[in-house]
């Protein structure tokens, strides 16, 4: 299974969701993030709170989704909601498309602890998740769109 995952900055929830997913499913799924406006730089509390988790942040920079024409994700998730009202690019035709937003937490503001808790927070959500696209990628392809819209009501 490919994914991609698209935040319209891919700075942070885009490129958490790569990381996690690469990290925890790399077996099952081959992820990849983009943005519909790159910042061009990753959030350096991404790359901080995910080297805390143990997930390698190597290679991780902030692309836009042009840079996917030939990627072929079988399976694009916008993890903001400007990003899930957005266009997408028509190469992404044949792929199956859903929401699953999250907060963002380079924006919180308030004490370090918070800030750390939140992308600690954003970080558990999104492994839950890739435990279901494990789950979903075995099943035979005409039953992913059933099954990633059940758990997309599930959230």
């Amino acid at each position: 299974m490919k994914i991609l995952y698209i935040c319209t900055h891919n700075r942070c929830r885009s490129i958490l969701s790569e990381a996690v997913t690469n990290h925890f499913a790399n077996d099952y799924i081959d992820a990849r993030s983009a943005g519909s406006q790159p910042s061009g730089e990753v959030h350096p509390l991404s790359l901080k709170y995910l080297a805390e988790a143990g997930i390698p942040v190597q290679g991780l920079t902030s692309q836009s989704w042009d840079d996917f024409a030939s990627f072929a994700p079988d399976i694009v998730i916008t993890v903001c909601d400007s990003a899930a009202g957005e266009t997408c690019p028509v190469w992404f035709g044949k792929s199956l498309k859903i929401h699953w937003g999250l907060q963002d937490p380079s924006t919180l503001t308030g004490s370090d602890e918070d800030i750390a808790n939140a992308f600690r927070k954003t970080i558990g959500i999104i492994h839950n998740r890739v435990n279901t696209l494990k789950a979903i990628s075995t099943l035979p392809r005409q039953e992913w769109k059933l099954a990633l819209t059940t758990a997309v009501a599930e959230l």
